[in-house]
């Protein structure tokens, strides 16, 4: 998806105080160009540290890297060593993001359990790989789906859970929050709004795995002015096709 990457850049534009990213995790894995694209998210951090910003994903982890490809992309362009170094920043990467104290945004979703604070969720020992036992929050962050029917569920993926409309909104008033923006399913239109306008699904990974035909996504958040929270009607999603790119 590297060419899919430096699309979403040419449309968007240049990173700047006023035009500022959020990359919502799973740069790597299920791809021929994952190197390339965690350089380049990496590079655009250091260059613009004010104005680019990413969440962990679940395939920001050791465990899945080497099931799914980059460890091995990475110790064939590189080295094994270079592998563990990506690794080590990958674990630097935050779990979660607030715009404007109003949108929660996440890469997977909301927790087993009710309750739980953007307090606790910051002070959450991220630079570790995710581990169930140690640390359920974590995993959830990264692995939790939304669903239509109310409550919790298990979730098929084997991490995280499915939750309902009403888990959502708990956590929403509870939070101060408008809503949450998350990623980690591939949506045929790139995104779909769910559970009553409360969670948004974002994809930006059109033509998933070159064989999925869906379109890829961004959400442009824009507050309005003498607001300083935002409501559900600040963001646009725009939606685009897949870029040609070499085998």
């Amino acid at each position: 998806q590297f060419w899919d990457f430096l699309h979403i850049l040419e449309m968007c534009g240049d990173p700047s105080p006023r035009n500022q990213y959020l990359f919502n995790g799973d740069f790597v894995d299920r791809g021929q160009f994952s190197v390339e694209v965690a350089l380049a998210l990496l590079a655009m951090k250091a260059a613009w540290p004010a104005c680019v910003h990413l969440n962990r994903g679940n395939h920001e982890a050791m465990r899945m890297n080497t099931i799914y490809g980059f460890l091995t992309e990475a110790t064939q362009k590189y080295s094994s060593e270079m592998f563990y170094l990506f690794s080590e920043a990958f674990q630097g990467i935050p779990l979660a993001t607030v715009v404007n104290k109003s949108v929660l945004i996440v890469h997977g979703g909301l927790s087993s359990r009710d309750g739980v604070r953007l307090e606790q969720i910051a002070r959450l020992n991220r630079k570790r790989e995710p581990d169930e036992q140690a640390d359920p929050l974590m995993l959830e962050l990264m692995w939790s789906d939304p669903m239509d029917r109310p409550g919790r569920e298990r979730s098929p993926r084997g991490g995280g859970v499915l939750f309902g409309p009403d888990v959502t909104r708990q956590f929403c008033e509870d939070n101060g929050l408008a809503c949450i923006i998350r990623s980690h399913e591939m949506k045929q239109e790139g995104h779909e709004w769910q559970q009553q306008k409360m969670c948004l699904t974002v994809f930006s990974a059109p033509n998933y795995c070159d064989i999925s035909g869906n379109l890829g996504a961004v959400c442009d958040i824009t507050p309005r002015l003498g607001s300083p929270k935002l409501s559900i009607s600040d963001l646009t999603v725009r939606t685009f096709k897949s870029s040609p790119h070499p085998a």
